[in-house]
């Protein structure tokens, strides 16, 4: 099994890592985790851990997995959201340890390889699609070549996102900097160490699951490399007052935007004395952008325009690559526009999605060359190879709804306050009410907008709250919604 191996200097007095040094190999990790999808880290800690996990993120992968295929567009819709693709794979698949198992560069095509020569072509980056001729996509491709323009086996062309032959240090709070004795002196004087004789130089080899604990502790703790290294658990749940800090700072950057494009509506049904949502009956629209959530890359998430905070230290490895000199240390800058700026994968996005986040382009041309893929016209022999039609995975092949989103109307649905999505049934919300302890004189609906700037909201709340809907409509209520009485006087 893989491992890279770590040197660390660590304060003996208080047992904690003070920062480790390392090449390219580890910090090409760990900013890996900016491009990786919100639903890809979910299902990872939470295959490492059942009850680890950001809680209302981790109620819509639930949610997504508990709802009847008969709710989505496609079967592949379902599958998207439960293992989203990175945008940025062909890069992630260079690095020294592959943290997900996943291939998403893989490629589908019709059972019948007739029918990719001569009929209708048809290619597709996700399995559980139908081609055109009704068959289904069930045939395994590979690519004859791809990776990235900046790979090599060179020593000094080895790193994925940051220059070979760098070296850096990383602080317990995950802040990346060129190796220098100033930034060391500067770390132990920030945890207050002056005698060095406390410092203890130790080395650790660390694997794909030390990895992936790492990547958890960063979203929910300020310590990660002395938790996973040195084996101190003592991860924090995340709270709903550390979310408010975080939603009041994104609302004042939103707050002067009167962008409504994408505007849908959704219901609120509230409890008057305790104020907060008991839950919520939405559309599609709504879902579909709650769902959505899980395409979007983690690099997204930390942009302040966005959110840009979490409980935990993601953040300040964010801030690390703005600090970086692309020109030093990073491959180049479109690296570091990819690790600052993350785009949805291909074929994740819908018009009309409040957020507006964009959607990485696949601009090759690929053709089919007797159970494989090329991206030249023509094979090695020199015969011409037909040229292949990516689908769209959210719209079956004869109905012209591409650009829709995951969900098939008319559907409603009822989403609770922590983002628990479950088909309509007023029965259950019956129950849920009865569950809450709260009277039907004690409730009122609210009819409420959701546009960009409550879309960021939702989306900063569903990341670090536990009462998404509460933290996003109430404590933040528009001032355009209308209420009325549920129980008439």
């Amino acid at each position: 099994m893989a491992t890279i191996s770590l040197k660390a200097s660590v304060d003996k007095k208080s047992n904690r890592v003070v920062f480790v040094e390392s090449d390219e190999l580890f910090v090409d990790i760990l900013f890996s985790f900016l491009t990786m999808p919100v639903g890809t880290i979910i299902h990872l800690i939470s295959n490492l851990s059942p009850t680890n996990g950001i809680v209302c993120m981790n109620n819509l992968y639930k949610s997504v997995e508990n709802i009847d295929v008969k709710y989505f567009r496609t079967e592949a819709c379902k599958d998207m959201l439960l293992h989203p693709h990175n945008s940025a794979a062909a890069y992630c698949k260079s690095l020294e340890l592959k943290i997900d198992g996943l291939d998403t560069l893989s490629f589908f095509s019709c059972e019948s390889s007739g029918c990719s020569n001569y009929e209708y072509k048809l290619l597709s980056h996700y399995k559980n699609l139908y081609c055109g001729c009704g068959r289904p996509m069930s045939r395994i491709l590979s690519l004859s070549c791809r990776a990235p323009s900046n790979s090599g086996s060179d020593e000094r062309n080895r790193g994925v996102f940051v220059k070979g032959l760098a070296q850096f240090v990383v602080s317990d709070y995950f802040q990346v900097m060129p190796a220098s004795i100033s930034a060391s002196i500067a770390l132990l004087t920030k945890l207050g160490v002056m005698d060095t004789s406390n410092i203890e130089e130790r080395i650790f080899d660390i694997g794909v699951t030390e990895v992936l604990e790492l990547l958890e502790r960063s979203l929910v703790s300020r310590t990660p490399l002395t938790e996973v290294l040195l084996a101190r658990n003592e991860v924090p749940e995340l709270r709903n007052e550390d979310s408010l800090q975080r939603i009041s700072l994104m609302h004042e950057i939103l707050e002067h935007q009167s962008e409504r494009n994408g505007e849908t509506s959704v219901r609120l049904v509230v409890c008057k004395s305790k104020k907060v949502v008991c839950y919520a009956e939405a559309s599609k629209d709504f879902v579909d952008l709650l769902f959505s959530f899980l395409t979007i890359p983690l690099g997204y998430l930390m942009n302040e325009k966005h959110g840009g905070k979490s409980k935990g230290c993601i953040h300040r490895l964010y801030d690390s690559v703005i600090d970086l000199d692309a020109m030093k240390y990073l491959k180049s800058d479109d690296i570091k526009e990819i690790l600052l700026n993350p785009k949805i994968a291909p074929g994740s996005g819908y018009k009309n999605q409040p957020l507006g986040v964009k959607e990485a382009v696949d601009n090759q041309q690929y053709y089919y060359d007797r159970g494989i893929i090329r991206t030249e016209s023509k094979n090695p022999h020199g015969s011409t190879l037909p040229l292949l039609t990516i689908m769209d995975p959210k719209s079956p092949f004869k109905e012209d709804t591409e650009g829709d989103g995951f969900l098939l109307d008319p559907a409603m649905f009822t989403v609770s306050d922590d983002l628990v999505v479950t088909p309509i049934s007023p029965v259950s919300e019956l129950s849920l009410l009865e569950k809450l302890k709260i009277p039907f004189n004690d409730i009122y609906v609210c009819e409420v907008q959701v546009g960009r700037e409550e879309a960021s909201r939702l989306l900063a709340a569903s990341f670090v709250s536990e009462s998404a809907l509460t933290d996003t409509f109430i404590r933040k209520m528009p001032k355009d919604a209308f209420i009325s009485d549920v129980l008439k006087e």
